[in-house]
């Protein structure tokens, strides 16, 4: 018998053992993002120190998204829950969190990560019938702002950093190089859409005035008559007649509406539907946050021109 050989290969058996298994210690945070926005900042200062797992898929309309099978048990195991917040995520994601029964992700705990907080929303609603608006608390979609991101990806790296102690430098700096590029970043693409104030544009839905506040644009025409209702003939009819007047040449359109209404509308107007997402991933070239802003930015540039 080859003792000597068969040790050699006991040692090149186990050691990928070695490297490949943590040691006791090591165990990554468990993180849990209910968007695709939510989980490019988890990414940018979790790295390699989270298990990430992202409930919503870039194509998905964010205010309505069906339970899937990952749901319950990634919501059980999870260290940190990462969501907008603002009412955006309530309906579908309250049911699968009630029946993961997590202690450690309930509200107000280190593991919580409501990104609406700090944020100042806008179209605040005063009065409103249940279930008759799609944003009873304000608008939402604040995460195209990238100064809103960066200060949510703040509230990130803050909820690891008390979650996960021994790694807290880690991800305090990993914050600031990402706030460091969102910073430098803004004054680019505020360079490319400085002489693109005067222009309008139309969208499908509501899913853009942070955008728009923060690069002082105009996308004020919407197909929807409020957030969330359906287009009607009538309304429509007051859309082509204001897309006219505005000389407005563009309607941005998200993965998960009807396209071919906007298509519609558009011939209508001699315009185009441009591909819009609040997500990285639902258009192509983006698949960090910093990457989709930067295609925004070239698309509406490119739009109103």
């Amino acid at each position: 018998m080859n003792i000597a050989g068969n040790t050699k290969w006991l040692h090149w058996l186990i050691l990928p053992a070695l490297v490949f298994c943590p040691l006791p210690g090591q165990a990554k945070l468990k993180v849990v993002a209910t968007l695709p926005d939510l989980g490019s900042l988890a990414r940018e200062i979790g790295k390699e120190k989270i298990d990430l797992v992202v409930l919503g898929k870039p194509n998905d309309d964010p205010h309505y998204i069906p339970t899937r099978a990952n749901f319950v048990p990634s919501l059980r195991n999870a260290d940190v829950l990462i969501e907008t917040g603002a009412d955006l995520e309530t309906s579908w994601l309250s049911p699968p969190l009630q029946k993961a029964q997590n202690p450690k992700i309930d509200i107000g705990k280190p593991g919580r990560v409501d990104a609406s907080q700090g944020i100042r929303l806008i179209e605040m609603v005063t009065t409103v019938a249940l279930g008759s608006e799609a944003h009873p608390r304000g608008n939402p979609h604040f995460m195209v702002d990238p100064v809103n991101a960066a200060r949510v990806a703040q509230y990130i790296a803050k909820s690891f950093a008390a979650t996960d102690p021994t790694n807290a430098a880690s991800y305090d700096a990993n914050y600031r190089k990402f706030d460091a590029v969102v910073s430098a970043k803004v004054r680019g693409w505020r360079a490319i859409l400085q002489d693109l104030q005067d222009k309008h544009l139309a969208a499908y839905h509501d899913s853009w005035p942070y955008f728009a506040r923060r690069f002082d644009l105009r996308i004020d025409v919407f197909l929807e008559p409020k957030p969330g209702s359906p287009p009607t003939p009538a309304h429509l009819t007051e859309v082509i007649q204001k897309m006219k007047e505005n000389h407005i040449r563009g309607i941005l359109v998200e993965p998960y509406q009807d396209r071919r209404l906007a298509e519609k509308i558009a011939r209508s107007n001699d315009a185009t539907v441009i591909d819009f997402s609040l997500f990285p991933g639902g258009i192509p070239d983006t698949d960090s946050y910093v990457s989709l802003i930067d295609q925004l930015v070239k698309k509406f540039a490119a739009a109103v021109k």
